[in-house]
Order: structure tokens, then sequence, then C-alpha cells
């Protein structure tokens, strides 16, 4: 029975994850025009990695070790892309040679990532569901 709950778990670890992935990637969206940031430099774009996420328990041979107990976020590093840039000589953050350095954010990218997310999402969403769904039949066949 506790290995049952394991995969409801690995499920949520996913969940989690895959809300922090979306989330960074709105807010790539949201500052894809971003020309000037706290630093003084455009807003770079950022990406969530993820890693195994790992703990010490006596796994199903009963031998102590790493268990693997889902996915977490480990980073949330930035892209080092260079910033594009375009000639616009009115804006306040154009250089010498009226060009502004604009964020290495693409917004076709940040779709399709977005995209993905949502079905991984999706996916571990499914998974629960019909892990509760197997729990409430096997609950019926013991009444």
């Amino acid at each position: 029975m506790i290995q049952a709950f394991n995969t409801m778990r690995i499920s949520a670890s996913g969940l989690s994850a895959e809300r922090l992935s979306m989330d960074t990637i709105a807010s790539n969206m949201a500052n894809a025009e971003t020309t000037r940031g706290a630093d003084g430099q455009p807003y770079r774009r950022k990406v969530a990695v993820f890693g195994e996420n790992l703990s010490k328990a006596l796994d199903s041979n009963g031998n102590y070790g790493d268990v693997p107990e889902g996915v977490k976020v480990v980073a949330i590093k930035d892209d080092t892309s260079p910033f594009k840039r375009e000639y616009d000589p009115t804006n306040p953050d154009a250089d010498a040679s009226g060009y502004v350095s604009m964020p290495n954010v693409n917004i076709l990218n940040e779709m399709a990532d977005m995209m993905v997310a949502t079905r991984a999402y999706e996916a571990n969403l499914s998974a629960i569901n019909s892990e509760k769904s197997m729990f409430s039949k096997a609950l019926e066949i013991g009444k």
C-alpha cells in the first residue's frame, strides 16, 4: 500500500515542478519587452531546470539507499543567449548608435514551452486521478 502512495507523491511532485515551470514561462512572456531591469540590463529569459528528487530510505527490496520520490526544480537559470538588438533611436534605452538591447525572449518558443509544460501537468493530474480511481475500486472490493 505504501508503494501506491509513492506513485501519487511522484505525480504530485511533477505537478509542482510543472507549475513552477509555467510560472517561469509566464514571467518570460510578461517581460518580453522589458528593456531595463533593476540592474540596468534588459530582462534575461529564465529556464526551470528539473532534477530527480531522491531520499535515503529502504527500497522495495529492503536495501537502504536512494529512493526516487519524483522530480523537483533544482534551479531557475538565466538563458545566456545574446540579447536582440533593434534600431529605435527614440527609445530612452537606445545606445549612441540608436540600437536598443531587447530581452532574449522569443514568444513563439515560450508558447511551445508552455504547451509542453501544460501537457506534462495534465499527464501528472491524469495519473493521480487514475490512482484515486484504483483506490476507490479496491475499497469497493473489500466491502
